[in-house]
């Protein structure tokens, strides 16, 4: 049997592709801006759903270098730290009060800039050698900026940094996730993508295939932390208070449970590790108090996890796999008309056998 190499695409699928889903989304748009309005939902719940949505964030970042690309980061806090600071100093000492309003994207973009050019420079050394070298440079880096800003002054030091207005709400953070998605979701499918997926599979085979693997690797390490600068902008202008010890290894380890959680390889495996750890760890707040246990035991509940999951469920909920809508049309119908076993393909071998 002819394996068909195109295949067109429903005209129903396409209208739900390019219509349907842009209008889903402008009416959860319009919820994350009329329900916070009215009461619908308390502070408390806007909240952590704006949580939510920085974790998705910074989930999606640390799934491109180690589920896309398979290395290990476990130095993202630093990346997340330098993003909220440089979007705070411009907030404060910068831009002036009247204009943060309508500056603030400029804000949060700057934050992810500075945040990739730190990442740059980190990538050029890490990148040189293979193996397990990117977790300690990045580990390293991790510290390195914690201690630096808890010596310098001008911008608190160990006490921490505020004066930001709240400019992070939930319709600004529900905008920044979908950007972000749709990012990462054309950077995958792109060439470029499809070279930091045959990095994960095999390097030395990627390279002979003409593969610039020291360039993929440095580009997808940069965007990475790009997004992670991103969340850390949405974050200071959330909290309005930031300080280095809210961006320890504990941090870092947060986003590799969600990671790990959701699965690798995965943009909607990543979206739902960070809603399920969110919820999880708010909802545990609520469990220690009633009992009238420390808090401080939410700090041991990450670490637990990320080793049960890395022995019993390694590759997540939605590990290598990925939902349809964030696939690209031709790509997901052609993938289904490739598979053998898929219900068409089977029907269709059915009847060839019958006419036989």
């Amino acid at each position: 049997m002819d394996v068909p190499v195109s295949v067109k695409v429903p005209l129903a699928v396409k209208f739900w592709t390019r219509w349907c889903m842009k209008f889903l989304l402008c009416i959860i748009f319009a919820l994350t801006y009329i329900l916070p309005k009215t009461g619908i939902i308390n502070p408390y719940i806007d909240m952590v759903l704006i949580y939510i949505g920085i974790n998705i964030i910074l989930t999606i970042s640390l799934n491109l270098v180690n589920g896309y690309m398979g290395e290990f980061s476990v130095g993202h806090a630093g990346f997340m730290a330098l993003g909220a600071y440089t979007a705070s100093l411009l907030s404060v000492w910068v831009i002036p009060d009247s204009l943060n309003p309508y500056l603030f994207p400029f804000t949060v973009v700057i934050g992810g800039v500075i945040a990739g050019v730190f990442a740059l420079i980190v990538a050029f050394p890490s990148f040189r050698t293979r193996g397990d070298y990117l977790a300690i440079v990045t580990l390293a880096f991790n510290m390195i900026i914690k201690s630096a800003i808890e010596n310098i002054d001008g911008i608190g030091g160990p006490r921490g940094f505020m004066g930001m207005d709240k400019m992070t709400n939930l319709p600004w953070t529900f905008v920044w996730v979908c950007i972000t998605i749709f990012l990462a979701r054309n950077f995958i499918f792109s060439n470029l993508g499809r070279g930091v997926l045959s990095l994960r599979e095999d390097e030395t085979a990627a390279g002979l295939l003409s593969v610039n693997t020291r360039q993929v690797k440095v580009l997808t390490f940069v965007f990475s932390a790009f997004l992670a600068g991103i969340a850390g902008a949405l974050y200071a202008h959330e909290l309005q208070y930031i300080y280095p010890k809210g961006f320890t290894i504990a941090k870092s380890t947060d986003m590799l449970v969600m990671v790990y959680l959701g699965g690798i390889g995965s943009i909607g495996g990543s979206v739902m590790g960070a809603v399920v750890y969110t919820i999880v760890l708010e909802a545990l707040r609520s469990i220690l108090q009633f009992a009238g246990i420390s808090q401080e035991w939410r700090q041991v509940f990450a670490p637990l996890m990320l080793i049960f999951l890395m022995i019993y469920r390694p590759k997540g909920i939605m590990g290598m796999r990925e939902f349809p809508f964030l696939i690209p049309e031709a790509e997901r119908f052609q993938k289904i008309s490739l598979n053998p076993f898929s219900k068409k393909n089977r029907n269709r071998k059915k009847s060839e056998e019958v006419k036989s």
